[in-house]
């Protein structure tokens, strides 16, 4: 007996074929199985910690909304998720991290509106903001709020438009850099009041609002997680907020539509990527946690004491949404001459 064949040899010589031919395909399968047996299963996303880059310093209105994010999927998803800050260059060395990081769900980038202007802003980037990410969700947009020191002789927006009409470029209004939402929505004003303010730019909100108390700067159309607790305590004098209507969060302040400027809107937002080729089911999962996590009553909070509107929404909705951004920016960007070198 040769090899380990079974032969019966008292049947007729064709059965004992048969049976060898059986036996070899008995042998094929038990390796067969074996070797599946070696192969590793697929685990269940998420089954490690998920990073959530911020391209913004810690303690900001990014930083603030990464980690009340964090906070909320992990629950819903089963495991950690950590925040790690990487600023400069305008956002562009966060974004750059998540745009080459592993396409498999475990390295997100908490984008802003900056991820919408930069593209106009800038001659070239280290990366294509539409073909190296991933939309997941639009978590929460957001508006600015116009305010001044409170010994200001400017009350409303139109006392700001005469002001500035009667003093050409004299006016200034800090911004936090060159193409921040407090920049644009500063330029857009320009633009549709009819009139010149000088732009200051400043390294961040702080030294900004510092130099707005101090009176070496006019006006500030900053963002309302930093100037909210200032103006409630009668440090700073809010004249209307940013969005294309009154908010519920400040409803005794009018929209600059409607306080003289006819049509004006800027809103900011923050929306949550990963890399390109980000497999569906993964995508599919985090944005089912977004979902989730905007109604919980930890967004609710900063809904209502940030003036935030939340989300969540498919990612196509994301995509068109940011498209619709950025070719509305790039038009101002464009006309106002603005470029980051």
């Amino acid at each position: 007996m040769a090899n380990g064949e079974i032969i019966n040899h008292d049947r007729a010589r064709g059965k004992g074929v048969v049976v060898r031919r059986r036996r070899g395909l008995v042998v094929l399968a038990c390796a067969v199985v074996s070797g599946l047996g070696l192969m590793p299963a697929r685990a269940e996303y998420p089954d490690k910690i998920i990073k959530i880059v911020v391209p913004f310093a810690a303690g900001g209105g990014t930083d603030i909304m990464a980690r009340t994010t964090a906070q909320e999927i992990q629950t819903d998803l089963g495991k950690s998720v950590i925040i790690e800050n990487k600023p400069g260059a305008g956002t562009i060395i966060g974004t750059q991290t998540v745009a080459t990081s592993e396409p498999d769900g475990y390295s997100l980038l908490m984008a802003t509106f900056a991820h919408a202007v930069n593209p106009s802003l800038y001659k070239k980037l280290p990366f294509d903001p539409h073909k190296d990410f991933a939309a997941v969700s639009l978590i929460a947009r957001s508006f600015n709020i116009v305010v001044v020191n409170p010994a200001s002789k400017i009350n409303s927006i139109s006392d700001l438009i005469a002001e500035a009409k009667a003093n050409p470029g004299k006016l200034n209004f800090g911004t936090f850099g060159t193409g921040t939402s407090a920049h644009l929505a500063g330029e857009l004003f320009n633009a549709m009041a009819k009139v010149k303010m000088t732009a200051v730019p400043y390294k961040g909100a702080a030294p900004a609002i510092s130099d707005l108390l101090g009176g070496q700067i006019d006006v500030m159309f900053t963002t309302v997680a930093s100037a909210a607790s200032l103006v409630a305590a009668g440090q700073l004098r809010a004249l209307a907020v940013t969005s294309a209507e009154r908010s519920a969060a400040f409803p005794q302040l009018p929209a600059v539509a409607e306080a003289g400027v006819p049509g004006y809107a800027a809103e900011s937002w923050y929306g949550l990527y990963a890399p390109a080729k980000t497999p569906a089911p993964v995508i599919a999962r985090l944005n089912q946690a977004i979902a989730k996590a905007v109604q919980s009553g930890a967004f609710k909070k900063l809904e209502a004491n940030e003036g935030l509107i939340m989300v969540g929404g498919a990612p196509e909705q994301f995509d068109r949404y940011v498209g619709q951004e950025e070719e509305r920016w790039r038009k101002l960007v464009k006309d106002a001459n603005i470029e980051v070198q």
